[in-house]
């Protein structure tokens, strides 16, 4: 990528890589339990010579900035356990992310299913039911046609 390119496909790049960034934490946080920090991600990197300030992280995580540094990429795909084309936006979503995000969403639509019975457990079975039809569309209709 160069500073040639249209401003439209830089941006689209940046997000990409805050998703897929996001992503990988969310992965890493079903598969583990537990949230990953920036500590965790600035010590591993630090280890491999790459110094992450947490601004810097900020701005990549949230789409602010667009990131060419490949040792940075580099070291970030290597933490996540991920090919290094992934978080450069040359390669797909491997598969076992694949399966491990289908568990992301399920649980978090089973998140969402359980506040909604909580907070509106005084409607009628039917308006439940169709809450829980809404919210499956919904899912669907945001993972997209599966392949």
């Amino acid at each position: 990528m160069s500073a040639n390119e249209p401003e439209e496909q830089q941006q689209s790049a940046t997000e990409l890589l805050a998703n897929r960034l996001r992503t990988l934490m969310d992965v890493v946080e079903a598969r583990t339990g537990e949230e990953v920090t920036f500590t965790a991600i600035s010590d591993y990197l630090s280890g491999r010579g790459v110094t992450l300030s947490r601004s810097r992280w900020s701005y990549i995580l949230n789409g602010h900035r667009r990131i060419d540094d490949v040792a940075l990429l580099d070291a970030l795909s290597d933490f996540f356990e991920m090919p290094h084309g992934y978080l450069r936006g040359e390669a797909g979503i491997p598969e076992p992310i694949t399966a491990q995000l289908d568990l992301v969403r399920a649980m978090r639509a089973a998140k969402v299913r359980s506040f909604a019975a909580r907070t509106l457990g005084d409607l009628s079975p039917e308006t439940l039911s169709a809450i829980t039809t809404y919210l499956d569309k919904e899912a669907a209709r945001v993972r997209g046609p599966q392949s």
